[in-house]
């Protein structure tokens, strides 16, 4: 028997309509969110009992587009979603980050929220609709979780800030920022910013987060408080205390000796035979808890770890809070790709390869975005190797598409137009070993990547992260995390930029949120991180872009066509273009507003198709010089075609500055020869002469040499 409700709010000067109980009776909690036309179905489920032989919470978050929602159909053969996009798995890694951290740490219950966008209006996003549907179905579950949280986006259009921004003025803000937060404080930050100030950006995530407290949770704790179940038990997983204080006072000493170092190979060399000794000796006193028994040492060391940085003021490498760890840059390091750069700190190391193509080489979406296309894609790639696991490739996983998306949204707006750098750029970042924060090594590794193919970015840009130790109202900060410190710690803030401002955000929190002064601090700590990064290390390496590509890229050269004339360069199916690309080994792109892209190896050819291209959509101009092809050869002359679907005649007395007896002493059909426009009558039939065209030609070379000597 369903008992549907309705309930109704305005969220930034939108009506937010949830609706529960007339579908999706048998999981745990279910709502349906409309936004404006948008409407997006979250359901979420628990299993009723923990996952066996398992040492984690297992949460999964989906985030399902459904075509039909925007009247598309499938591509591909099967014409039905197959994987999900990379939009949709980003949407889940920023829906699951601030839900995950606010669930009990001791539950082993499967628990999954899945997200369907069933209709997308694109002023209203479905994006931000998911994570607040989230929140609601879990709020009155009967799952435990520690909600609600809500979720805003926001953007800067002509310097003012704006909540949830709609179609228009996305498309022209300088900050794309997603911010997810609780009554008192900010779980999540996501953002892409056009070199954004550090004061800007902190005001925008305060505007952001007092929405959410001032609409978004009142509104969801009604619903709670009308609708809501009684949450269920569970057995918790939480090691015994018992065990936990024995095997403590057993190996504390040794497990210290064992974490106090910079070098992770030596690490855990170390702590492998004090886990044996461990095993040993408890393992006969609890023969069925083996995982309990790695859960108390795991444990161990996140205290150990906690207490040095809280009490002591101490890193396992012996830095500073505020000490980034040695820093090497390098350029150039692979022959023949189009650019390369290796990035080392400490003992991450990242290798970023550039590869540059014609514009025709761009990505291809198919989503629920109008975006249908993008030039500039980075990839990312984390081998097991990285981290010593002998480990086998099987693609890339959510975190890879999420570190790849991060470093293409750092660097995004540093990419020149295409107007000024016309080629597709594809990046991509090897992860050759790991201690930590490898997306912002792989930010700086791109830099210089870019640099080194002599792309012409805006500014140079870098990346770090800030790190966080709590303890009931103590905290504190430290730069630059490796990896320990992020196992253990509270908090991965991940900040790059430029020297002009911030290019993107990404916070990882496993604790209840953040407090306007921790948000503060950890963006100040990275700007003098990255400054210095970038000052100290890149430039040193690199302080510009490249002059020119590199030898081995394409060359890519273009001009703009009247849009009435596009046709004349593509031909009847496409015959004309097809020939140019044959006749001078390129590559020919045309957009909607007329721009021609032709890209080639040789530049000389590259240029000549520039020329010819010129020609077919120009009208014929007395003087003009052109390279043409003889199609056709009578007793008084020969017809040379000087573009495509353009022909003249040269009469025999103007192929030569002398008297030529017959046609074919001079040329014969398909010789590509030299020729000039004479005379246009008035049906347009058009005159060449080769003799003219030479003796121009000639005239220009004499006084270019004459100029050049009286130089000297």
């Amino acid at each position: 028997m369903t008992n549907p409700k309705t309930f109704k709010t305005t969220f930034c000067g939108r009506e937010l309509i949830i609706e529960t109980g007339k579908t999706c009776e048998l999981s745990n909690g279910s709502c349906w969110v409309r936004y404006g036309e948008t409407v997006v179905m979250v359901n979420v489920a628990a299993s009723e009992k923990p996952r066996d032989g398992i040492d984690f919470f297992p949460l999964s978050v989906d985030f399902e587009e459904r075509l039909y929602s925007v009247g598309k159909i499938p591509g591909g053969f099967l014409k039905r979603e197959g994987r999900p996009s990379e939009k949709a798995v980003l949407t889940s890694r920023v829906v699951d980050r601030p839900t995950r951290p606010l669930f009990p740490k001791d539950m082993r219950n499967d628990v999954i929220v899945v997200m369907t966008v069933m209709a997308v209006d694109p002023d209203c996003s479905p994006e931000i609709a998911g994570m607040i549907g989230a929140s609601i179905a879990l709020s009155i579950s009967d799952i435990p979780w520690n909600g609600p949280i809500g979720g805003i986006s926001v953007g800067l259009v002509d310097g003012e800030i704006v909540l949830m921004p709609n179609a228009e003025q996305r498309s022209k803000s300088d900050l794309n920022l997603t911010i997810a937060s609780s009554a008192k404080k900010v779980v999540m930050i996501e953002a892409g910013a056009n070199e954004i100030p550090d004061d800007i950006m902190l005001k925008a995530i305060e505007i952001g987060h007092g929405e959410i407290v001032k609409t978004i949770i009142p509104f969801i704790n009604d619903i709670t408080a009308e609708i809501g179940k009684k949450k269920f038990e569970f057995p918790s997983m939480d090691v015994d205390k018992d065990m936990y204080e024995a095997i403590r006072a057993f190996a504390e000493a040794k497990v210290k000796h064992a974490l106090d170092t910079d070098d992770k190979n030596t690490r855990e060399k170390r702590l492998q035979p004090v886990k044996d000794e461990i095993h040993a000796k408890f393992g006969e006193q609890y023969p069925e808890q083996s995982s309990q028994i790695d859960e108390c040492i795991y444990k161990l060391q996140k205290q150990i770890v906690r207490r040095w940085l809280l009490d002591e003021g101490k890193r396992v490498d012996g830095r500073r809070m505020d000490e980034i760890r040695n820093l090497e840059s390098e350029v150039n390091v692979l022959p023949r790709v189009h650019g390369s750069g290796l990035f080392k700190r400490g003992q991450t190391q990242v290798l970023t390869v550039t590869t540059l193509g014609p514009v025709s080489d761009s990505q291809r979406i198919d989503g629920l975005d109008d975006e249908d296309s993008k030039r500039y894609m980075h990839h990312y790639n984390f081998p097991g190797y990285s981290v010593g696991e002998a480990k086998t490739s099987r693609g890339p996983g959510r975190r890879e598409i999420g570190h790849g998306a991060l470093a293409e949204r750092a660097l995004e707006p540093v990419i020149p137009a295409i107007e000024d750098f016309p080629y597709a750029i594809r990046l991509v970042s090897e992860i050759l070993s790991s201690n930590g924060s490898t997306s912002q090594g792989s930010i700086c590794g791109s830099t210089l990547a870019l640099m080194d193919a002599g792309v012409p970015i805006k500014n140079p840009v870098a990346g770090i992260s800030c790190g966080l130790i709590t303890e009931d109202d103590r905290w504190m900060t430290m730069i630059d995390i490796q990896g320990v410190e992020d196992f253990f710690g509270d908090m991965d803030f991940k900040v790059a930029g430029s020297h002009k401002g911030i290019t993107a955000i990404q916070m990882d929190l496993k604790i209840d949120g953040l407090t306007p002064e921790i948000i503060k601090e950890a963006i100040e700590s990275t700007h003098k991180a990255r400054i210095y990064i970038l000052d100290e290390v890149m430039l040193k390496a690199i302080p510009a872009p490249r002059p020119t590509v590199n030898k081995y890229a394409p060359k890519m050269l273009t001009t703009k066509v009247p849009v009435d004339k596009i046709r004349e360069v593509i031909g009847t199916g496409g015959k004309v273009i097809q020939k140019l690309c044959a006749d001078y080994d390129v590559k020919i792109d045309v957009d909607e507003e007329g721009n021609v892209f032709v890209c080639g190896n040789d530049f000389d050819k590259a240029q000549a198709c520039v020329e010819m291209i010129e020609a077919i959509v120009s009208e014929p101009e007395m003087g003009a010089i052109y390279k043409g092809k003889v199609v056709r050869v009578t007793g008084f002359g020969a017809f040379v075609e000087f573009a495509p679907g353009k022909e003249g005649m040269v009469h025999v007395s103007e192929l030569e500055n002398r008297r030529v007896e017959k046609v074919e002493d001079v040329c014969n059909v398909g010789d590509m020869i030299i020729v000039k426009i004479i005379k246009i009558d008035a049906q347009g039939k058009i005159g060449l002469s080769r003799k003219e065209a030479l003796a121009d030609i000639e005239k220009k070379k004499t006084e270019k040499e004459q100029g050049s000597s009286s130089t000297i």
